[in-house]
Parts: structure tokens; C-alpha cells; sequence
């Protein structure tokens, strides 16, 4: 149902979960510059993979199937993106001392259903206009926006599923979590607002909150991203 590839060698171990609608070399990206061995998953109707079956996409789901992957690979890390950081988040609240140190990037969601508004913008992900609105300009994209609009063209079902779900129904039970944990926002991104990387950041126990000046900081403050989990990999 879901698969890994593995970059690297030795300990640490850290599982990746890229955000819904992730291309191959974008879901790469928080792994670059870590040690040890990253592990990126790969999601249903990602990629190669094939699409995921009807009713697939519930975070019970999605996160039980990256906690087996994890458990495989005997990961001590976890990084998540989007819908990446939503499953990470469920993982976390109901496992607290499975990870050491976990990273969450431009988390969506957490004990309420995204707004109106944000479900809104969510849908129209899969016309390349609409993409083009949440970039940031003046950056050398390639064929990224089309390849993601592509991408999600494929994850209607998931888009439609996902928009009124949340991960969790009690953020309290995050306070368990033992692990550091880096939350990471982005100022103007209209998909992962900057106050739900706060309550994020919040609930956790030992939680951290980065926030850059940017709507899309994998794009623009990659260098400054990278070695800040470089720095909480090595604390």
C-alpha cells in the first residue's frame, strides 16, 4: 500500500512523509543534508504507485501504514510535511515515546477540520493557475507546477476526503509526546496557516516553532530550513 526508498546508510534512521500530492524530488527535500539513513515514503496515487483503493485516505489509515514502515526501518526520526506532519501528529498521540525527535513542516490541520476557506483553496490544487497563486515569484520552478498540478489531478478523491478530516480528536494527549518536536510555518501560505503551526507547536510538550517570511519556504529558505534539522538532529 505504501512504499520507502532509502538514501544513505547507519543511525540515525529517519522517516520521511511528504505532503499529499508530493512529486518524487519534492518529497526528497527535508531529507536533504540529514545523517544517517532517510526513508521516504511514498503514498497510494503517488508517483508510481498505484492508486489507493476506495475509502483509503482516513489519517487512521495513512498512519498506520507509515507507523509499519516505520517500525520496519526501526526509524528514530520522523519528518512529516502537510498531510505528512497530520500523520506524524496522529502517530505521535498515539505512541509519545516512539520517536526521539520529530520535525513537523507546514502542518494543515490538528483537532478541527480546516476552514471554509482553506478547504476552498485546497480543491482548486489541481489547476496550475491555482498552484501558481500559493509560489512564491522569481524562483526557477522547471516543470514543477505542472507536474504537481498533474499530481494532484490524481488525488481528487483525496483532496475531497481530506479537506474535512483532522488528525487527532484531542490535542492534550500530545503532551506525552517525549520527543522534541520542530514545527515549522510559513507567513501567507493559504494552505497551512500560521496559526494552526502554533496550536501545533503548543500541544506538544516539548514543541518549537520556526516561522519564515515566506509563503513557501522549501522553495525559498531551503539552505536555512536544511540546517535547522540539522542542528535538532544533532541536540
Amino acid at each position: 500500500m505504501v512504499s520507502r526508498q532509502a538514501y544513505g546508510s547507519g543511525d540515525p534512521v529517519t522517516i520521511v512523509v511528504p505532503g499529499l500530492g508530493a512529486t518524487p524530488g519534492e518529497a526528497r527535500i527535508p531529507a536533504s543534508g540529514l545523517p544517517g539513513t532517510r526513508v521516504v515514503v511514498t503514498l497510494p496515487s503517488h508517483g508510481d504507485e498505484p492508486d489507493a483503493p476506495e475509502g483509503y485516505w482516513r489519517y487512521e489509515t495513512i498512519a498506520a501504514d507509515v507507523a509499519k514502515i516505520a517500525d520496519e526501518v526501526r526509524a528514530q526520526k520522523a519528518i512529516g510535511v502537510s498531510l505528512g506532519a497530520a500523520v506524524l501528529t496522529r502517530i505521535a498521540a498515539e505512541d509519545p515515546d516512539r520517536f526521539d525527535r520529530i520535525a513537523l513542516l507546514l502542518p494543515a490541520v490538528l483537532d478541527q477540520p480546516r476552514s471554509a476557506e482553506v478547504q476552498a483553496v485546497l480543491r482548486k490544487q489541481t489547476s496550475e493557475d491555482e498552484i501558481v497563486k500559493t509560489l512564491p515569484t522569481g524562483y526557477a520552478l522547471g516543470d514543477y507546477v505542472q507536474a504537481r498540478a498533474k499530481a494532484m489531478r490524481r488525488l481528487t478523491m483525496a483532496i475531497d476526503e481530506l479537506a474535512v478530516q483532522f488528525p487527532i480528536a484531542d490535542r492534550e494527549a500530545l503532551r506525552q509526546v517525549t520527543a522534541p518536536t520542530l514545527v515549522i510555518s510559513a507567513t501567507g501560505d493559504p494552505l497551512h496557516p500560521t496559526e494552526i503551526a502554533e496550536q501545533v507547536a503548543a500541544a506538544f510538550a516539548k514543541g518549537q516553532l520556526e516561522v519564515f517570511d515566506s509563503t513557501a519556504p522549501l522553495i525559498t529558505h531551503r539552505a536555512q530550513l536544511r540546517s535547522l534539522l540539522q542542528v535538532a538532529w544533532r541536540a
